[in-house]
C-alpha cells in the first residue's frame, strides 16, 4: 500500500463516510502531509500498513521540538483517526498510535461576554456607517445580534440564506458541521434587526452566486470568515472593551448564559449542533457562585 492512494482513500471515507466538510478533511490530511514529509526528509521509505510504533515515536519526538503542546495533540490525535481508519478496513492489523499518548495540557476556555458587554458592542456601532452607498452598521448589528442571539459558528452565519429565516414560525434553519441542519429558535428583536438589513440588501447589486446569501459585503458578494473577525475586532478595540473576542465568544456566551438561567443541557447541545453532549459540557464553564445558588435553591439539604 503507498501513501498517496491511503491518503485518497482516507479522504473520501472521511468526506462520504463521515460526512466532515472540506475544511475538517484538510486538516486530518495536514497531520499525515506533516508524517509522510519526515519519513521523505529521514529517506525512511516504508508503507502506512508497516510502520511501526518506533517510527511513530521518532517523528512525535522530532515534530514536538517545533510545535506547542496543543498542535502535538491535535497532530496525535489526527494520526490515531487515520490508522484507526486502516485497521478498519483490515490494511493494519493494529494502530501503532495505542500507546501514545497526548501531552496533558490544561483546556483553554474563551472570554465569556456578560450582557452589559454585549449592549456595549452593539452600542458602539455607527449605524449610520456607510461605504459606497451602502449602510454597514445597521448589516454589522444584525451579525453581531444573529452571532449571540443564536449561538451560530462564523461558517453557519456567512452560509446562513434568505431562504433559511422561518420567521414566522420563529426559527431558522442552520447548516453546520458534515452539512448536517438544525433548526435554531430566533428572537423577536434579531428578526427586527435581519429585517433591517434585508431591507438595505434589497438595493444592492448582488452577485449571482450569493442571491440567497444574507449577510453581504457592498459589492453583493459572500462575506469570508477574516472579515467577521475584522468587523469584530474593529469593533471591540473601538468599544475599550478589555477582553479577547472573536466570532466563537459570541456561541460560548450564548451557551453560558442559557445555562445560567436554567436551561436544559439537552437543548442547549441542540441549538449548538453538538454531536455529543460532553462537547457542550466543556463549553458550560459556570463559576462556583452560580453553582453554589444552583445547590442552595434545589437542593433539599441546604
Amino acid at each position: 500500500m503507498k501513501w498517496p492512494q491511503a491518503i485518497k482513500d482516507y479522504r473520501h471515507y472521511l468526506q462520504i463516510e463521515r460526512g466532515l466538510s472540506l475544511n475538517s478533511i484538510e486538516n486530518y490530511n495536514y497531520d499525515i502531509k506533516k508524517l509522510t514529509s519526515y519519513l521523505e526528509d529521514n529517506q525512511i521509505d516504508i508503507a502506512p500498513d508497516k510502520i511501526t510504533q518506533e517510527h511513530i515515536k521518532q517523528f512525535i519526538y522530532t515534530t514536538s521540538k517545533t510545535i506547542n503542546p496543543r498542535s502535538q495533540g491535535r497532530l496525535i490525535s489526527g494520526l490515531r483517526n487515520f490508522f484507526d481508519y486502516l485497521v478498519f478496513e483490515n490494511y493494519r492489523d493494529s494502530n501503532p498510535m495505542d500507546l501514545i499518548e497526548s501531552p496533558k495540557i490544561g483546556r483553554k476556555l474563551p472570554d465569556t461576554l456578560s450582557i452589559d458587554d454585549i449592549d456595549l458592542l452593539i452600542d458602539t456601532i455607527d449605524l449610520s456607517y456607510q461605504y459606497q452607498g451602502v449602510n454597514l452598521g445597521e448589516r454589522n448589528r444584525a451579525i453581531i445580534e444573529t452571532l449571540y442571539s443564536c449561538g451560530l459558528r462564523v461558517s453557519e452565519l456567512i452560509e446562513l440564506k434568505i431562504s433559511d429565516l422561518f420567521f414566522d414560525e420563529g426559527f431558522i434553519k442552520v447548516t453546520g458541521k458534515g452539512d448536517k441542519q438544525r433548526f435554531v429558535p430566533i428572537g423577536e428583536s434579531t428578526k427586527k434587526y435581519i429585517e433591517i438589513w434585508k431591507a438595505i440588501r434589497n438595493h444592492i447589486d448582488v452577485n449571482p452566486e450569493s442571491k440567497d446569501i444574507l449577510f453581504l459585503n457592498y459589492k453583493g458578494n459572500k462575506l469570508t470568515r477574516a472579515m467577521i473577525f475584522t468587523i469584530i475586532k474593529n469593533l471591540v478595540k473601538k468599544s475599550g472593551l478589555k477582553k479577547t473576542v472573536s466570532p466563537h465568544t459570541f456561541r460560548h456566551s450564548f451557551a453560558t448564559h442559557l445555562l445560567e438561567n436554567g436551561a436544559d443541557l439537552r437543548a442547549i447541545q441542540m441549538m449548538l449542533g453538538h454531536e455529543s453532549i460532553t462537547t457542550t459540557e466543556v463549553y458550560m464553564h459556570v463559576d462556583r457562585s452560580h453553582l453554589s445558588d444552583v445547590l442552595n435553591k434545589f437542593h433539599p439539604r441546604k
